[in-house]
């Protein structure tokens, strides 16, 4: 069973030609993450650097074939993710565009907030950052101590964030901070990153470098009020709840990036190794119908966060069993060429490194696990089905 219909075929299709144009910058942007502002010419790096934003603020992506691709679901990105992974996901993390923070800004920003965000995303590329994480609570909201204070026309933003994709580049972000007590006490708002009193440098990452992770302070930052995202909404469908629904919209394309991952670790060992043995054929064939399975379960994923945003369940499951395959793929890869692989194969050597980044990436398997629980606790996992055959 597959979820890809014949319009995404068409999609995966022409992202596969565009990853060729990737393959060659792989290492080129791991030795230095900036070196992605030489190719905003690229297709795919146009294509992520506006991926997500709706027809209705004035997107209108080239078509493929008759058909356009905005980005505005979750199993499109997962088809996006996982192809330009495989080209190179270096490259992939380092290109401007939405992503998170668009996401978050589709799912609970009013109009006047979408018309602003959207029209400076499309004015040029650009990098945005999503701030949740900070250095001693990590995602946990109850520990959250970046602060609002509150002003006559708005408010003043205080504390750090730390391992924030691009904050170090990006020109626009959503942060969350807290604003009152307790769960209902935290927003998210949307914030100019040359505004003074905001600061971010990047940290020293030995994988996944070309997401320029990073560190940031942020001393009194002035917020205006019309930059509280929901400020229209209820409380109950702000702060911890907006950011739930991001992470599972946006984890099924997670899981994807690992099975790009793993997937360009093995079509490295078809490519350079010679005649395979027996044993090692068998091996190779083995991790094939691993990567085939995790795809299978990464779309069944994305299709249901689709269908209902609070299923995120299946995305769970995907992030932790995708993950552990990344980092399986890329050190069996390894093995298929002797001790010294990851000095003779340089590329290797980085799909290992990228790889193991897989686990921190959007919450590590104890926090999926814990998801995973809360699905089976609620009623939403079938206690009789069968397995899923991915291991």
């Amino acid at each position: 069973m597959t979820h890809v219909d014949a319009r995404l075929a068409v999609l995966r299709a022409r992202l596969r030609e565009w990853g060729e144009q990737l393959r060659p910058l792989a290492l080129e942007i791991d030795r230095d993450p900036e070196a992605i502002r030489h190719h905003f010419d690229l297709p795919a790096v146009r294509h992520l650097a506006t991926m997500g934003i709706p027809a209705a603020y004035g997107h209108e992506p080239e078509k493929i074939d008759g058909h356009r691709f905005y980005g505005d679901s979750a199993l499109e990105r997962a088809v996006v993710m996982e192809e330009l992974a495989c080209a190179d996901v270096g490259t992939l993390v380092a290109s401007p565009g939405p992503l998170l923070a668009g996401v978050a800004v589709g799912l609970f920003a009013d109009e006047a907030q979408k018309k602003w965000f959207y029209g400076r995303m499309l004015s040029e590329p650009l990098w945005t950052c999503f701030a949740l994480t900070e250095p001693d609570g990590g995602s946990d909201a109850a520990a959250l101590r970046s602060t609002l204070t509150r002003t006559a026309d708005g408010a003043l933003l205080s504390g750090e964030k730390r391992y924030v994709g691009n904050a170090s580049r990006a020109q626009l972000g959503v942060v969350f901070a807290r604003s009152g007590p307790g769960p209902l006490g935290i927003s998210a708002v949307l914030v100019d990153t040359t505004d003074p009193g905001f600061r971010a440098a990047p940290l020293d990452m030995i994988g996944l470098r070309g997401a320029r992770i990073s560190s940031i302070a942020m001393d009194g930052v002035a917020v205006p009020e019309e930059h509280f995202l929901g400020r229209h909404l209820p409380a109950t469908r702000r702060g911890v709840w907006a950011f739930v629904q991001t992470f599972n919209l946006l984890r099924p394309g997670v899981a994807a990036i690992s099975v790009g991952i793993a997937r360009a670790a093995l079509d490295y060992v078809a490519d350079h190794r010679g005649t395979l043995r027996a044993a090692e054929r068998e091996r190779l064939d083995d991790l094939v119908r691993r990567v085939d399975a995790a795809r299978l379960l990464v779309h069944h994923a994305a299709a249901a966060v689709d269908a209902r945003g609070t299923d995120g369940h299946l995305a769970s499951a995907a992030k932790l069993r995708t993950a552990r395959l990344a980092e399986d793929a890329t050190l069996a890869a390894c093995s298929f060429f002797g001790p010294g692989a990851r000095l003779d194969h340089p590329l290797l050597d980085k799909l290992a490194r990228d790889a193991r980044a897989m686990e921190f990436l959007e919450g590590t398997a104890n926090m999926q696990r814990l998801t995973l629980f809360q699905g089976l606790l609620g009623g939403k996992i079938d206690r009789a089905a069968p397995p899923l055959a991915v291991r």
